[in-house]
């Protein structure tokens, strides 16, 4: 049973039979002479047909040659049909997610996320949008995001033994998957050391505190905090900026807040603040989506993806913590 020949051969021996020369029918194929010469051998052998007659004035076909090469025209098209229809279903088959991103790309693992999503073999192309957690969730909730990152206050069920399962916020709106739970602190000007230490929420709600932006977690977090309290509490400046917010601190201007990370490389130098002892704010980081679309394939692989890039193993009915609580400056 004579095989089939290769679509490469095919392609020679039309081209040859075209401009009636190996040497021309090589620039044509970017091939040598001795690679298409070879195929033209392979291709009448495995046929057991002479296909050109050979004169010192180039090739001409022979006549079972002309009889062939219109299917060869049609063999080397279907064979491109082929191609062009696998590459179509092949692209329809990669994702597209669109990721809304908080704070530094760092903390939030957020390359090895996007490189686990490229190497994977749906290939997701990922499309990212930086903002402040309020307004990824609400660009979520629009639709305009398909999953990002968010920060709230960790619920008090789980400050003691924290459990990485899935919850729900927004009466069951938004699904949250629960990354890393870390701390923020309250820092003051140095000079203001004996109105925050020994001080709780009440006290501190009487001094100057730094302005953020209206949809930034941290003035969600502080507003949550104050409000009950009956008044939240004056704020002077504005940045956006988690170094900066220190600065404005050493200035000796207002208190903020600040992650335990962040904190960590400036008090390991000379500086000009101070942290409460008595207050901070434990959190979660998380990875968040519409509950009615956290089992669309691209938004569950997103989901399982950035799990694995924080080691958080799938949480099982019954089983309890899935791991103990880490702080964000052990990550």
């Amino acid at each position: 049973m004579i095989e089939l020949p290769r679509t490469q051969a095919l392609r020679c021996f039309i081209t040859v039979a075209r401009e009636g020369t190996v040497s021309r029918a090589a620039a044509m194929l970017k091939l040598t002479q001795p690679a298409v010469s070879l195929q033209l051998k392979a291709l009448e052998e495995s046929t057991g047909l002479q296909l050109f007659n050979r004169t010192p004035a180039g090739f001409t076909l022979t006549e079972a040659g002309a009889a062939l090469l219109p299917l060869a025209h049609r063999a080397v098209a279907a064979a491109s049909d082929f191609k062009a229809m696998a590459d179509s279903l092949n692209e329809a088959q990669r994702g597209t997610l669109r990721v809304g991103t908080i704070l530094d790309p760092e903390f939030t693992r957020l390359g090895p996320f996007v490189r686990s999503l490229a190497m994977s073999s749906q290939r997701t192309e990922v499309f990212l949008r930086h903002g402040v957690s309020d307004d990824v969730l609400a660009q979520i909730g629009r639709g305009e995001l398909d999953v990002g990152y968010y920060v709230d206050a960790t619920p008090q069920d789980q400050l003691v033994h924290h459990s990485f399962t899935e919850r729900t916020i927004a009466d069951g709106r938004y699904q949250l998957a629960p990354l890393l739970c870390y701390d923020y602190r309250v820092i003051a000007p140095i000079a203001w050391r004996d109105r925050v230490m020994g001080k709780g929420w009440v006290e501190l709600a009487e001094l100057p505190w730094l302005a953020t932006p209206p949809h930034s977690g941290h003035r969600r977090l502080l507003d949550d905090i104050f409000r009950p309290l009956g008044a939240l509490p004056k704020r002077i400046g504005y940045t956006d900026q988690e170094e900066a917010m220190i600065d404005f601190v050493e200035s000796g201007l207002c208190l903020s807040l600040a992650r335990d990370n962040v904190l960590a490389p400036r008090m390991a130098r000379p500086h000009q603040f101070v942290v409460a002892d008595k207050v901070k704010l434990t959190c979660d980081l998380s990875f968040a989506s519409l509950a009615a679309r956290r089992q669309e394939p691209v938004i569950a692989h997103a989901f399982a993806s950035v799990r694995a890039v924080w080691n958080i193993k799938p949480a099982i009915a019954g089983a309890g913590p899935t791991r103990t609580r880490k702080v964000a400056k052990n990550v």
